[in-house]
């Protein structure tokens, strides 16, 4: 009978390995094959692939080993293995069993991770409870400590000066290539948007089961911020990506009626001429003759006198749909607020007094909290409280023509959704879809 071993051994600071087998084994042994086990790489057993390359090309009648765990770092992997072996006509022996319960040391290793899992589930519960931060390394800007999130004075400027320059710009694209010009921070369009909308960064934590709790850390992102972010996101997103940041104030809102083609910009310098030209050209017009070209400053002028006259009527109108004498929406969330948090304060005295335990007061005043979030975020999105006025202010042409491009940006996304080029023979009109 040819018997042969392998063995797999920690390092314990000596160059001597020995097996784990013992003399009298060795004995009978033909040859014992050894792999030390690296810290860094636990699946690196280049003996356990000879082993098997060799019990291929020579057949052995045993393979000893001392445990199971010697031949994998997982049940899965031990079972692939056993079978492996097994296949090339060897049989598998341990220094304890003489028989091997594949689906047994299965089973037992599956129930004991289940077990675990539910440990770990148990005790990610009770962090929720006590409003901790859920378990892994802490997000980009901040650091544990305290048993809260702590601001990193390291890393928290970058965050703070990503979200100035979106704030000020409104181009997530923009803000991205900025910190890695000025501050040398490489990061991705998605993990920028994530700095922008996780709640982390408002002073807040989620948890996997979406819940979430506010005020639980400093915050680098204000609400008034956040309430500003959540607005320029909502209205950029039915825009082509590329537009949200581009430097005239009209990319991505106009389109031509006649061919249903985007409007882009383009810029022409005619020969001889040190001045240049602005044109909105339909990109991609299946028309022939194409539609014509619009001069851009002729287009600003028409839509600005057009916001004039139609904002103040569509704000009226907007706000006329609320019956008279009917409380603000965001009466009826500020009061829905006040009594939960008034729920909250009254779990003290209830625990006191013996009509709850400690568990129950803290797994309702956990859900009174996520409760007061979700309506705090329905408050953020309320529109303006004085809607009214502000279509008053911004009614006057000069407020429009003194703005920089940016900054009308900014305010015609605010207001339009999408402006319409109506042509007619060689004429050509305006036509605003406002946000109300």
């Amino acid at each position: 009978m040819r018997v042969v071993a392998y063995c797999y051994r920690e390092v314990n600071g000596s160059p001597d390995i020995s097996p784990a087998l013992g003399e009298e084994i060795l004995a009978a042994v033909e040859q014992v094959y050894t792999d030390v086990a690296l810290p860094t790489e636990p699946g690196y057993r280049p003996e356990r692939d000879r082993l098997l390359a060799d019990l291929q090309a020579h057949p052995t009648d045993r393979v000893l080993v001392d445990n199971l765990a010697t031949l994998g770092n997982n049940p899965a992997e031990i079972r692939s293995w056993v079978e492996a072996i097994e296949s090339a006509g060897a049989e598998v022996v341990t220094l304890n069993d003489d028989a091997i319960d594949l689906d047994s040391i299965l089973q037992g290793a599956s129930l004991a991770s289940d077990q675990r899992r539910r440990r770990l589930r148990e005790g990610h519960a009770r962090s929720r409870l006590q409003a901790l931060p859920p378990p892994g390394k802490a997000p980009y800007g901040y650091r544990r400590g305290q048993g809260r999130y702590l601001i990193d004075r390291a890393t928290a400027p970058v965050v703070t000066a990503f979200v100035n320059e979106f704030l000020l710009y409104g181009s997530l694209r923009g803000a991205v290539r900025f910190i890695e010009g000025k501050l040398g921070k490489r990061i991705s369009v998605s993990t920028g948007r994530r700095w922008l909308t996780h709640p982390v960064y408002r002073g807040d934590l989620q948890y996997q089961d979406g819940n979430v709790l506010r005020d639980t850390h400093a915050a680098i992102i204000s609400r008034e911020e956040a309430a500003q972010i959540d607005r320029l996101l909502r209205r950029n997103r039915p825009l082509p990506p590329r537009t949200a940041g581009a430097p005239r104030s009209l990319a991505g809102l106009v389109t031509c009626q006649e061919c249903g083609q985007p409007l882009t910009i383009s810029k022409t310098a005619p020969r001889g001429q040190a001045k240049s030209y602005l044109y909105l050209r339909p990109s991609g017009c299946p028309k022939s003759p194409r539609c014509q070209a619009i001069p851009y400053d002729d287009a600003l002028h028409r839509i600005v006198n057009q916001i004039c006259q139609e904002l103040p009527p569509a704000v009226a109108q907007f706000t006329a749909r609320i019956p008279p004498g009917a409380p603000a929406p965001s009466t009826g969330l500020q009061g829905a607020i006040a009594a939960k948090e008034a729920a909250i304060a009254q779990l003290p005295t209830l625990e006191d007094s013996g009509i709850l335990d400690a568990e129950t007061a803290a797994l309702r005043r956990y859900k009174l909290q996520c409760e007061i979030s979700i309506l705090h975020q329905q408050l953020a999105q309320l529109p303006p409280v004085n809607l009214q006025e502000l279509s008053q202010s911004v009614s006057i042409p000069q407020f429009w023509l003194d703005l920089s491009e940016t900054e009308r940006r900014f305010f015609f996304r605010e207001f339009i959704r999408d402006i319409q080029i109506v042509r007619e023979d060689s004429a050509w009109q305006v036509e605003l879809v406002l946000v109300f």
